[in-house]
């Protein structure tokens, strides 16, 4: 053989491996996999309730302004409330908010958002951010009753109507309020007004 040959060098034949390493290798494969696996399992628990959290976090600032919203579309339509009656014989110059309907065994069955009231007459007006459903009508109308039944103080032995007012009343719900015998109240910028009824309209005594 010359200087310039080079020998083919043939690789070395690996051992096949017996049982037992077999079974000794799969054995800590399996090990690191179930490893590996439940490291990627936490870290994507760790990952979805960093989310949860911060999903629960939103929903809360959401809540919370629609309800600060609601308290604030609330008390800007109880201010003066009174004065917008000025063509009925109400004369209402007493105003409550948050009143509650208990029933004979002291639970709560109901709140009356804001209670206009004076010697002879009292008003509960039901305050969405947004009228336009018929429930909500017709829960104002089954409210109204239970102050009948189960009257708070202020009610006791006084001439009773309603009202329903929001920030927005949809043209479509402000027939059926008034067919209900309900005053309609709107909020109109900084201010709230009576809605004019769009037929005879004549207010509905409980």
């Amino acid at each position: 053989m010359t200087m310039t040959q080079t020998r083919t060098q043939t690789p070395e034949p690996r051992p096949v491996p017996t049982v037992e390493e077999f079974w000794e290798f799969f054995t800590k494969s399996q090990i690191e996999w179930e490893a590996y696996r439940k490291e990627l399992a936490e870290e994507s628990k760790a990952r979805q309730e960093k989310i949860d959290r911060q999903l629960d976090k939103l929903t809360k600032n959401v809540g919370g302004l629609n309800n600060s919203m609601g308290e604030l579309i609330e008390t800007l339509i109880a201010a003066r409330l009174w004065e917008k009656f000025s063509d009925y014989p109400y004369d209402l110059k007493r105003a409550y908010q948050r009143v509650p309907i208990f029933n004979e065994n002291n639970q709560i069955l109901a709140e009356i958002d804001i209670l206009l009231s004076n010697t002879e007459w009292v008003m509960a007006v039901e305050v969405k951010r947004e009228l336009h459903r018929k429930d909500d009508v017709d829960d104002h109308v089954r409210r109204m009753a239970r102050i009948r039944k189960y009257p708070p103080l202020e009610t006791i032995e006084k001439k009773l109507v309603g009202a329903m007012a929001g920030g927005v009343v949809v043209p479509g719900i402000r027939d059926y309020i008034h067919e209900q015998g309900f005053f309609v109240l709107e909020l109109t910028g900084d201010n709230v007004g009576l809605v004019k009824p769009t037929t005879a309209f004549t207010p509905r005594e409980w």
